[in-house]
């Protein structure tokens, strides 16, 4: 352990000291944001990201470390286990490293080489590699046998032999990679019946690029772009300079017999197995690499999605768009509870100039009834089918009947997927599809975090190829961003959902609709140590879980707060030091007193950690902070913009809907979201957007290109 330990603590920059902290909390079944909260003092202050990579390099490294051990043993078991092997072994870094050195004692299904070792040619093989320039023909006559007819055929199974050992050559496996990683061009060319009806891939019809340049998006879409038969794909490199590089390094005796033999032997070897084998590896490597990125933006993206400031606090109208159908009105009030429904017909469905306006009218009417009659403060506006024209209709009206109220374009991406869900069926049983939908629309403006949980993030529409990456680590790395904006901005024990509650620290979704169970049966969560009464919640769970859970009406006020009870005692004694009352934390008298302490003194009368002492008096002022409030807020608008209101120059507030590799999309109004390209973020060259802008943030940007024929729309961060 102590080595894999050091070599994790070289990977990371972080010391000796802190790694065996987390790891050996992880052991006793402590959760990462557990650790990252409530063990600070232990770990130094690490946060959530460098936890999980200290984790997940740890479980590779480990993996590593059992797979040399394995392999050192299946070598001896051949008795061909030298100490030059064991060292090879011992300084690999990578697993494909250590199968590269098993490679040729790995027992093979048939090949060519396999068959002329079996039928007696391996010496003959040894004869020709040692370049002793003797007669082959002759010495190949004592190979005849019933399976190897003549001459050439016994000379034919040597070079199959030599060649399979050329191909699975250590270093020249090694050498390879180096080479194509560093010389080596990706081309692609059309097929030739490929059909591309909207020329998605014409970027990539007859392309070709330096493998240590090509940036991941390109390499997801070629790999998607072969995959539906469109492009054909291939590595190149100078194969004749990397024979005549095998042919030096392996021949020992140039102007032999022999070396005729060995050439002929690696460039068959070359050609048919070397090659088409490293080929594939740094294919799938470059794609290993593309995945990583798309999954790091998808988690930045959702990320910041997830910590959109709720709207707290308002009765909100949620507005599902459509024509034909009809737009569907949900009304939530400002617990989120849904109070109301109805069903207009705004938009024109070839009835008639007067019968439309007829129904445009009554649609009018009702919208203005609803608003006057439940106190609506804000319309969240759906911006799928009909956005634009539902649009419209809510700023038409407002200004018609001069109303106190404004609208806000919310993404619905994922809202039909939740409202046919189960969890939508039993909430809302006797509602349509789409009426539970205009509910969701409206909660995710209320408090984004609790709607959004609901959805599988890969139906939120913030991911960059995500259909297209490993699934397992894209869902392991969602599922890790989740929990953690779930845990750093805490949950409300008693109204959560099982779906919240299940990425709760401790929890699972079983725990979570036991919980939900309990407060069915018993009504509303007293206080924090009541969960214990929970089935399923151990003395293990309560601990992880319990402190990022808050009860506001519960009888002790630190029970709303972050402050875990294994020092509410201290706590009080502290609160109590200052003659103070727990019923008013958050005060300014409290705020006053909590500026006088002497942290240092703290730490010793009360065997606290200063980073722990930190947290407990930040939540003592303020209790019911929410780290969501420190990020932008939603524009809420009463006009309309259209596309041809825009001129080169205009400068417009926009808020970043969407991250990918070359730029960032803009909501600034229109049907479509605006494009800003990564060059045109900063003065200066950034490698990727997420350095300048995060989802969900407000910006001012400036139209630079209009497109009226392809509804597209180019923005600047930067005034020209």
């Amino acid at each position: 352990m102590d080595k894999v330990v050091t070599t994790v603590a070289n990977k990371t920059n972080i010391n000796l000291k802190q790694i065996t902290a987390v790891l050996s909390l992880i052991k006793e079944g402590a959760t990462i944001p557990f650790i990252a909260r409530y063990r600070k003092e232990a770990t130094n202050n690490l946060d959530e990201e460098q936890i999980r990579e200290i984790v997940v390099i740890y479980e590779y490294e480990e993996k590593l470390a059992k797979r040399k051990e394995e392999v050192k043993r299946l070598i001896e078991e051949k008795d061909k286990l030298t100490p030059e092997l064991v060292a090879l072994i011992e300084d690999s870094s990578t697993l494909s490293e250590v199968e590269d050195i098993y490679l040729p004692f790995k027992e093979k299904r048939k090949t060519r080489a396999t068959t002329a070792i079996k039928n007696g040619l391996e010496p003959l093989a040894n004869t020709i590699l040692e370049c002793k320039n003797i007669d082959l023909d002759k010495e190949a006559l004592n190979y005849l046998n019933e399976n190897v007819a003549d001459i050439e055929a016994a000379l034919q199974g040597a070079r199959d032999i030599i060649a399979e050992m050329y191909s699975e050559n250590h270093e020249i496996r090694q050498k390879l990679r180096t080479m194509i990683n560093d010389l080596g061009v990706i081309e692609t060319t059309l097929k030739k019946d490929a059909i591309d009806e909207r020329k998605t891939y014409e970027l990539y019809y007859d392309r070709s690029e330096p493998i240590n340049k090509i940036v991941p998006h390109r390499i997801l879409a070629i790999n998607r772009a072969e995959k539906e038969n469109i492009l054909r794909v291939k590595i190149s490199i100078d194969n004749e300079a990397f024979i005549d590089y095998s042919f030096n390094k392996l021949v020992k005796n140039k102007e032999s017999i022999e070396a005729k033999q060995i050439l002929e032997a690696i460039e068959d070897g070359y050609k048919r197995l070397l090659f088409p084998s490293i080929e594939r590896e740094t294919r799938s490597n470059l794609s290993e690499l593309a995945h990583e990125q798309s999954i790091r933006v998808f988690a930045s993206n959702l990320e910041q999605l997830l910590l959109t400031p709720p709207l707290k606090n308002k009765v909100i109208l949620g507005f599902d768009p459509a024509f034909r159908t009809g737009c569907k009105l949900a009304i939530i009030n400002n617990n989120g509870d849904f109070i109301k429904k109805e069903v207009i017909y705004p938009h024109e469905l070839r009835l008639g100039e007067g019968r439309h306006e007829g129904r445009r009218n009554l649609s009018k009417k009702v919208l203005v009834d609803l608003i006057k009659e439940y106190g609506v403060e804000l319309i969240a506006i759906g911006n799928g089918t009909a956005s634009r024209e539902s649009e419209e209709f809510v700023a038409e009206t407002i200004k018609e009947f001069n109303l106190d109220t404004k609208y806000v374009i919310v993404s619905e991406a994922g809202a039909s997927v939740y409202s046919a869900s189960k969890e939508a069926i039993k909430e809302f049983p006797d509602l349509h599809v789409e009426e539970r939908s205009a509910i969701s629309i409206a909660r995710r403006v209320l408090d984004p975090l609790s709607e959004l949980i609901k959805i599988d993030p890969k139906s939120i529409g913030v991911g960059q190829y995500q259909h297209d990456v490993n699934q397992t680590k894209l869902n392991e790395t969602l599922n890790f961003v989740i929990s953690k904006v779930v845990n750093n901005v805490g949950v409300n024990l008693n109204t959560a959902s099982s779906e919240l509650l299940s990425f709760v620290s401790g929890l699972n979704k079983k725990s979570a609709q036991n919980i939900i169970d309990y407060r069915s049966k018993v009504g509303l969560i007293k206080n924090r140590s009541e969960l214990l009464k929970v089935k399923g919640i151990g003395e293990k769970s309560y601990e992880q879980a319990i402190g990022f859970l808050k009860i506001y009406e519960s009888s002790n006020p630190l029970d709303k707060t972050f402050i875990h009870p294994e020092n509410y005692s201290k706590v009080s004694k502290i609160v109590d030091s200052l003659d103070l009352d727990l019923n008013f934390i958050g005060s300014k008298e409290f705020s006053d007193k909590l500026s006088t302490l002497d942290i240092s003194s703290l730490k010793e009368q009360y065997n606290l950690g200063t980073y722990t002492i930190s947290d407990i008096i930040s939540e003592l002022e303020k209790p019911l902070r929410d780290i969501r409030d420190e990020y932008p807020s939603p524009i809420l608008k009463s006009n309309v913009l259209n596309l041809e209101d825009l001129s080169i120059g205009m400068k417009l507030e926009g808020t970043i809907r969407s991250i990918v590799d070359f730029g960032a999309f803009v909501d600034i109004g229109l049907k479509n979201d605006g494009l800003i390209h990564k060059s045109k973020m900063a003065k200066h060259w950034i490698n990727h957007p997420l350095e300048v802008v995060s989802v969900g943030d407000i910006v001012d940007v400036y139209v630079i290109d209009i497109d009226l024929n392809k509804k597209r729309v180019g923005l600047s961060l930067l005034k020209s």
